[in-house]
């Protein structure tokens, strides 16, 4: 069986190349036409890669490098091998970032996994769509009428893209995805599976419970993310809204009226429940639950396994359950712990007395 190598370089960087691009001048006597044709960890890195360090518990492994080119942190650059030229830099996680999305931009988002350009053979665009040059739609993807989608967008396939539906230029939609009363701005990533503008669950309660219609729609701004298998209902009387730049890990449950702010960041299986707003850069860990109607102010972090059932104060650090500030909720578990210990230690002195 083949070994094949899914992402390879697109290109070589020099050294000049990636100290400008790092924002660092060159190091003095360094030939700055010295080339590299990939990137690897500092373990498994050769001459002709690129690595990066910034983590104290890597100190020995930065030693023993053999990367060509590390951008490293100035606090570990005395460790870097004479024969590996250091670029020093503050923030060298973000520069090798930027440089390794340079060297495989296929990775960047989701292409055709058919290899189409175009609409495919097998792909099933209503004629009254509207598409812009440049659009690949792959097999067994529906579009549906009045849809209009961007140049540069990629439908993946077996995707929907349901009637009336705005996606915006240079789109990624994955395999499976489906998208319904959707409104979508440019450069969104949707990864396979992800469900956008279903239903919300609104039901008013009784003997028998009574379906609330769902009228409103999803907006998506620029530039977010929406990880695989995610779910973002669309609003009940208004509308569900993804602020521009905001990354949503997979598994992420994201109720009606939901309003997220712009550059947030969800990991994997957090719940929002509906009518919820984040403001701008809130965090908020795997598995948090946010009950419904609460605010959560701007760059607050939320802990993650953590429950929020009260409204956030910007600039917060929350964590437990239900959610503290994370000073009052270290201050609970140290409590705890003594206590169980000293219950430990009775039923120890107890039993030695028996």
């Amino acid at each position: 069986m083949s070994d094949p190598h899914f992402f390879t370089a697109q290109t070589t960087l020099t050294l000049r190349l990636i100290a400008e691009a790092a924002g660092v001048p060159l190091p003095e006597g360094a030939d700055p036409d010295r080339t590299v044709t990939g990137a690897a960890p500092l373990d498994r890195a050769g001459p002709r890669d690129l690595a990066y360090m910034d983590n104290a518990r890597y100190g020995d492994t930065l030693a023993a490098t053999r990367a060509g080119i590390c951008l490293v942190s100035p606090r570990f650059a005395a460790r870097v091998p004479t024969e590996t030229v250091a670029l020093v830099l503050r923030d060298p996680y973000r520069a090798y970032a930027a440089l390794l999305g340079r060297l495989h931009p296929d990775a960047l988002r989701p292409g055709s996994q058919f290899g189409a350009r175009g609409i495919a053979p097998g792909a099933h665009v209503h004629p009254e769509a509207h598409l812009e040059a440049g659009v690949t739609v792959d097999p067994g993807a529906v579009v549906g009428p009045g849809a209009e989608i961007g140049s540069g967008t990629v439908i993946g396939p077996n995707a929907v893209i349901g009637p009336f539906c705005r996606i915006g230029r240079d789109c990624a939609i994955g395999a499976s995805a489906s998208l319904s009363h959707t409104l979508m701005g440019n450069r969104v990533i949707v990864h396979p599976g992800a469900r956008i503008g279903q239903d919300g669950f609104g039901f008013a309660m009784g003997a028998s419970h009574l379906k609330v219609p769902q009228i409103g729609r999803v907006i998506v701004q620029d530039d977010v993310e929406i990880g695989a298998n995610t779910t973002i209902d669309r609003g009940a009387s208004r509308d569900t809204v993804i602020g521009e730049g905001t990354k949503i890990d997979n598994l992420v449950q994201i109720a009606h009226n939901v309003v997220i702010g712009r550059h947030c960041v969800i990991v994997s299986g957090v719940g929002i429940s509906g009518s919820t707003t984040l403001e701008d850069y809130v965090v908020l860990g795997g598995q948090v639950g946010v009950v419904g109607h609460l605010t959560i102010g701007r760059g607050s972090q939320i802990a993650g396994s953590s429950n929020v059932n009260r409204d956030v104060p910007p600039g917060s650090r929350w964590g437990g359950t239900p959610a503290k500030p994370v000073r009052a909720w270290f201050r609970e578990l140290t409590t705890l712990a003594r206590l169980a210990e000293r219950s430990g230690s009775a039923e120890s002195r107890d039993e030695a007395e028996r």
